[in-house]
């Protein structure tokens, strides 16, 4: 009888089900094609589906939106993580090292929290064009060029995050199709809260997105001189994420809740 493959649907950066980013997780024994993984991330049709299989020293991990490949996805390595230790391929106690296109990637789990290693991304400031407030409907404070392929927009309060109404058809096309905006939080729980837009891969609003926190952790300790935040993403959904700088590293902490799991036959 043919063995079929498991695929899990995890939301994460919360504790609650129906909250968070949910993430696609297919944990496999084997390198499987780029083209089936694209259609699965299409079939799935989340904002990051994970593939994970093992490498020679370390497990790879690969993620796919419905449209593309990307390097490095915060969510969807969490959701990973999250299924390997549920399921024990991997005992609490260990890490989990990921090979991804982004470079190496290390896993704890801390109790409840799942804490992820990543690299810091670039940050170079930019100009502030009219062509911005064209396909966004706002004008930042301050804007700037982040790795892989950012653009981080620094708002003047939560409300205008809050109320963010881009045109995302003309961002798509547009320099900023992949768009971080933030501003101090005006919860006391919180350092800072985001809102993270990607229609350039076929996401208009990405709910949670834990790799946006590798240009928002160096962005705001540069403004506060803190090394550790508490951040809101306040999309729909909602998204709850420790933060911390560590040289040229950040940690990027939250929980996950499995949502189902199903059989492929393909």
């Amino acid at each position: 009888m043919k063995t079929h493959n498991i695929i899990y649907q995890v939301d994460a950066f919360t504790s609650l089900e129906f909250k968070g980013n949910p993430a696609g997780v297919c944990i496999l024994d084997h390198e499987p094609d780029s083209v089936w993984m694209q259609n699965i991330a299409m079939e799935m049709n989340l904002s990051e589906t994970a593939f994970v299989f093992p490498g020679e020293n370390c497990r790879i991990i690969r993620f796919f939106t419905p449209e593309a490949e990307m390097k490095l996805c915060g969510h969807a390595t969490l959701s990973a993580s999250h299924i390997l230790y549920e399921t024990q391929l991997v005992k609490s106690g260990e890490e989990i090292r990921f090979s991804s296109k982004a470079g190496e990637l290390k896993i704890k789990k801390n109790g409840e929290w799942i804490k992820m290693n990543f690299p810091v991304y670039s940050l170079e400031k930019i100009e502030i064009t009219p062509e911005f407030e064209r396909v966004t409907g706002v004008v930042p404070q301050e804007l700037y060029k982040a790795g892989f392929g950012w653009t981080l927009a620094l708002m003047k309060s939560e409300k205008e995050v809050r109320e963010m109404k881009p045109h995302f058809s003309l961002m798509k096309i547009s320099p900023f199709g992949d768009l971080i905006v933030t501003a101090r939080s005006e919860d006391p729980a919180f350092d800072f809260c985001i809102r993270c837009f990607a229609p350039a891969v076929g996401i208009d609003e990405d709910p949670v997105t834990g790799s946006a926190h590798c240009a928002l952790a160096p962005f705001w300790a540069e403004k506060t001189g803190k090394k550790d935040f508490n951040s809101h993403q306040v999309s729909k959904r909602e998204g709850v994420l420790k933060v911390s700088l560590k040289g040229d590293r950040v940690e990027i902490s939250g929980q996950a809740k499995t949502i189902f799991k199903a059989e492929l036959f393909v």
